[in-house]
This record gives structure tokens, sequence and C-alpha cells, in this order.
């Protein structure tokens, strides 16, 4: 059963997959393997889910901008639970190309956003409640990658190393006897380390994306958040 909880870009990260709530999904890195000035790297990506579009810049030599935004929209379930939310991020950092079709970027990322959730199957046990629960979110943090990339092919190991916080909480949903919105007030700051793997494949320009990440939250590791993640998509690739 899948059931969403934030955005993220950005954006601000894949799918909720219970009934629970959940306050956080990882979105798709921006990995643009940006390796020369006037280089642009452009991806549409995402499950059955979410949709996600990305873009990066190569503006000088050793230098680039990006920018990526996303939607989480997972049906209902059945009883009528979910949750929708969406996310905005831009960054920008360092390149360089090394020997051997090797590249290293580093991007400092500012994301912010929104979710809610909605679970009337709650009312049941809680009839002076209707169930929901919404927040603003900002993640800002540091994401280096290293990757190898050819004409038709590229593979880059990234980790997202970001402070995710909320605020302007509002709700009255309560899940196991716990009221969500005190819970999330009283967890509003969360340190993450987001490791993933790229790999595209194809032609010059347009390749394949694969996308598998992982979020380690160290401040809260029972934070009702999803922690892994896997997206398809498209890549463009302008030189």
């Amino acid at each position: 059963m899948k059931h969403l909880a934030k955005v993220m870009i950005i954006v601000i990260g894949a799918g909720f997959t219970s009934c629970s709530p959940k306050f956080y999904t990882p979105n798709t890195q921006n990995v643009p393997l940006i390796s020369e000035k006037g280089e642009i790297n452009l991806t549409l990506s995402g499950n059955g889910n979410q949709v996600e579009f990305q873009g990066a810049y190569g503006i000088i030599n050793n230098f680039a901008i990006k920018a990526n935004g996303g939607l989480f929209i997972p049906s209902d379930l059945d009883n009528g639970n979910g949750g929708s939310g969406k996310f905005f991020e831009i960054g920008g950092g360092y390149f360089t190309p090394l020997k051997n079709n090797l590249v290293f970027e580093a991007y400092g990322i500012l994301g912010f956003g929104s979710f809610e959730n909605h679970l009337p199957s709650t009312t049941n046990n809680n009839p002076q409640t209707v169930g929901d629960i919404s927040a603003n979110v900002f993640r800002v943090g540091l994401q280096p990658s290293f990757g190898y990339k050819t004409e038709h092919f590229s593979v880059a190991l990234s980790s997202r190393i970001v402070n995710l916080s909320y605020s302007n909480v509002e709700g009255d949903l309560i899940f196991e006897n716990v009221n969500q919105p005190n819970y999330l007030k009283n967890n509003s700051s969360n340190f993450l380390i987001e490791p993933a793997l790229t790999v595209r494949g194809g032609f010059e320009k347009i390749k394949l994306q694969l996308q598998y990440g992982y979020s380690l939250n160290l401040s809260n590791s029972n934070f009702r958040q999803d922690h892994s993640y896997l997206t398809l998509g498209l890549n463009f690739n302008f030189k």
C-alpha cells in the first residue's frame, strides 16, 4: 500500500508504502555530471508516485548551476487515505573533468516545498478530528558526486548531506494514539545522509536513466519517512 506525505524537489525525494503517516520521501538526486562550460543536462524522471524535472548548466569553467522540481501525487487508498506534496531545489557548485572519463562535482543545495497527509480512516477512533496534517519543508546541504562518463554510458555515485526542517505544521491527525502535528513539531529538524547510484545508457544526446537512493536519518532513526526509492527517466545532454 502506498502513502505520501512530502515532496521534495525538488524536487523536494519515492513512494509512500504504508498505511501510516509519512513526513518525508527522498526525491531523485540531480546528478548532471557537467564536464565543460556551456554543457546543458536535463532529466525527466519519476515512478508511480512522483514526477520530477531536473536541469543543470555549466556557466563557466568549473562552475555550474542546477535546479529541480517535483510533484508527489500517488493515488489514494480505497479507504481514502493518501497524501501529496511539491518541492523545488536550486544549487550551484564546482565541477571538474578528470582523467579516464571521470568527473567530480559538488553542489551546495537549497530546497523548499510542502506536504499534506489525509487519513480519514483515523476519524472512526477520533471523531473529533478530520485526520489531516500539513507542513512546509526546508532542506539545505551539500551534494558531491563522482562519475564515469562516455558518449553512450555513464554511472555516478552521489551523496546528499542535508538538514531537513519543517515549519507551519497544521492539522489534527491522531495516529496510534499520538498527536502527529505535535510529533512533527518535536522532530522538526533532521540530519540526513542520502547516497545514490545513477546509471545512464543510450545515445549521445538522450539516454535512459535509472537511479536508486537511500535516506539515512542520523537524528532520528524512527522518524516517519521513507528510506529508499527507485526512479526511471530520460536524460538529455547538450554541449
